[in-house]
């Protein structure tokens, strides 16, 4: 039978040759751990403890998958999002360390003393309205997404770490249906990260992305690469309160363009960058131009 080092070395070595040297590292303790149940302190002390054929053919059939590319998060059913647990599948994406820094602004930059109704649009996993509203327990954060599967997510993920009643705030609603929109009340804050990678972006982009997670929460059209930045735009028009904010992750190529469609719209914005010194985020009130 392996042991725990042999399985540990042969993992790093084979994704070594698809992966960047620290991202193999990376998976590998992902797997380790979530398989063998090991912390990286305790390889060395485990290395010699050998492994059960059943535990090897798991571990064989997850390397397999990852070396034809699928995700290590899609494999393992979860990923990680601000210290939380989610659980994703082929009908998310997999929440990302930029939308991270999306929420946190967000946070950061509101008075928690008010009691404001928030909504994410596109929620996907629904990671950026459930940690909002862990942030801000007196708020009252709704999120909509057109995807049936990923309100499903969604509402198993709201009802693991806040409870069933942020699982009812899950919605599956479509962001261009003007009905949808006119039976709610105003909204204080809308947040969204919509797909926006442009088709012509794709071939810039590892294959592992496009070949597993779904095209229509990553792609748009070149030809109308901010189509629902816009949409949001003018929903919030009628739709925000006077003093309401929007929050946006955006494509790092197109901030200027971003920030110049909102100004049409009647929106007054700030670009920030992320980590990488991209622009990835947006804010914008509506403008009083009097």
């Amino acid at each position: 039978m392996p042991t725990c080092f042999n399985e540990i070395q042969r993992f790093q070595s084979l994704l070594s040759n698809r992966y960047e040297s620290d991202e193999a590292e990376s998976i590998t303790q992902m797997v380790v751990e979530e398989v063998l149940h090991l912390k990286r302190h305790e390889w060395r002390l485990a290395g010699d403890k050998e492994i059960d054929e059943r535990t090897c053919h798991l571990l064989n059939d997850i390397l397999g998958r990852l070396l034809a590319g699928e995700p290590i998060q899609y494999i393992l059913g979860h990923a990680w999002f601000l210290n939380e647990r989610y659980l994703v599948n082929s009908g998310t994406l997999i929440p990302r360390p930029e939308t991270e820094e999306l929420v946190q602004w967000l946070i950061e930059s509101i008075d928690r003393n008010k009691n404001y109704r928030i909504l994410d649009v596109g929620t996907g996993t629904g990671c950026i309205a459930i940690s909002i509203q862990k942030a801000l327990p007196d708020a009252q954060v709704y999120a909509i997404d057109l995807s049936r599967a990923a309100i499903q997510t969604a509402r198993m993920n709201a009802q693991n770490i806040l409870g069933p009643e942020a699982a009812h705030r899950m919605i599956q609603a479509d962001m261009t249906d003007a009905r949808w929109w006119d039976e709610q009340n105003a909204w204080e804050i809308i947040v969204s990260n919509p797909p926006y990678v442009m088709e012509s972006e794709k071939k810039e982009m590892e294959e592992h992305v496009f070949a597993f997670e779904p095209s229509s929460a990553l792609f748009v059209s070149n030809n109308e690469p901010l189509f629902f930045y816009s949409t949001l735009a003018e929903k919030a028009q009628k739709h925000l309160t006077p003093e309401g904010q929007l929050y946006f992750e955006i494509n790092a190529a197109l901030g200027q363009a971003t920030k110049d469609m909102l100004y049409e719209y009647g929106f007054e914005s700030e670009l920030r960058k992320d980590l990488f010194g991209k622009d990835r985020m947006i804010r914008a009130r509506k403008a009083n131009r009097t």
